[in-house]
């Protein structure tokens, strides 16, 4: 079931995005300009839109050289310790996640085995773990 973002949901995003919504329709955006480090994304959060035959949440993540999706989000996870904040999605046990930073940075976890979040981190190798998180 995908998530019910509401109006306080949309501030706190820009809170930790550093960056105002921008609401169009039932379409909300978020532009990240980090023009220290040369970052800039884009962030659109589409609630309750048709999605193939079902309804969904979409999150589009767009940056110079790449375009990210998320269909059929089922929560946020927000960190101002760090500064971003990660869109999820799961079913059948794998989740996927879009992470987008303060500074412009953004990632993607695809089929990750729910069992690795809550098993024990430091007996992963350093390629499967999220450094900024577990070290």
């Amino acid at each position: 079931m995908s998530v019910n973002f509401r109006d306080g949901d949309f501030d706190k995003i820009g809170s930790v995005l550093g960056v105002p919504p921008r609401r169009t329709g039932h379409t909300v955006r978020y532009e990240v300009n980090n023009a220290e480090q040369g970052r800039k994304l884009a962030l659109e959060i589409y609630p309750d839109i048709a999605i193939g035959r079902k309804r969904g949440t979409l999150i589009s993540v767009y940056t110079p050289t790449a375009h990210l999706q998320l269909h059929f989000c089922t929560g946020y996870v927000v960190s101002d310790m760090l500064g971003e904040l990660t869109f999820v999605g799961e079913d059948g046990g794998k989740l996927c996640g879009l992470t987008v930073e303060r500074v412009g940075g953004c990632s993607l976890y695809a089929n990750v085995d729910r069992d690795i979040l809550s098993g024990d981190f430091t007996q992963l190798g350093p390629e499967v773990r999220h450094r900024p998180v577990v070290d």
